[in-house]
């Protein structure tokens, strides 16, 4: 049985790439979250008009991966207090945010949340909301950086390792 949540961390090709890398994930697919208008375009999505974020689906195996672990590895990866901006891409779609189908899943995401905002002593700008709607980004943005290894990304190859490793069977949890 696998579950599923819902990240938005910037700019979706990196992000999905990232997330794929960690034991346990079973599938990613990017896409839009939470926004007002059906079935938006990339193109429709990138004009910050249709409230979209840029965010990956998330399937993952909870015998292999819990959520709590997914979400430190998936905090490791944002810049949690800045608004609608992570690396080089400014903007509302590439704001960060935690988008979940099943509220069982909220205190775990509440827990995790408030660890980190303990860390950084600051307002995270994480939004943890249920997720309202969530479309397919076209086929030339499934797999990104797979296709096109040389493409933009604003998380670091050490992070991307970082994902590799980070939940591997005798990693710890911190």
């Amino acid at each position: 049985m696998t579950k599923e949540i819902y990240l938005a961390a910037g700019c979706f090709w990196g992000a999905e790439h990232y997330l794929k890398r960690i034991r346990g994930v079973v599938k990613t697919e990017a896409g839009y979250a939470n926004g007002n208008i059906a079935y938006p375009t990339y193109r429709e999505v990138y004009t910050d008009s249709t409230g979209y974020a840029e965010t990956v689906h998330v399937v993952y195996d909870p015998e292999l991966l819990g959520l709590e672990r997914l979400l430190q590895i998936y905090f490791v990866a944002i810049d949690p207090v800045s608004v609608n901006a992570q690396g080089g891409d400014e903007g509302t779609r590439y704001r960060t945010g935690i988008y979940y189908k099943d509220p069982a899943d909220l205190p775990v995401i509440r827990k995790v949340f408030d660890r980190v905002a303990g860390e950084v002593k600051a307002p995270l700008a994480v939004e943890v909301k249920p997720l309202k709607n969530f479309y397919r980004a076209e086929d030339e943005h499934q797999d990104y950086l797979d296709k096109h290894p040389q493409g933009y990304c604003h998380i670091s190859p050490a992070l991307m390792e970082y994902a590799r490793t980070a939940n591997a069977p005798d990693s710890d949890t911190d």
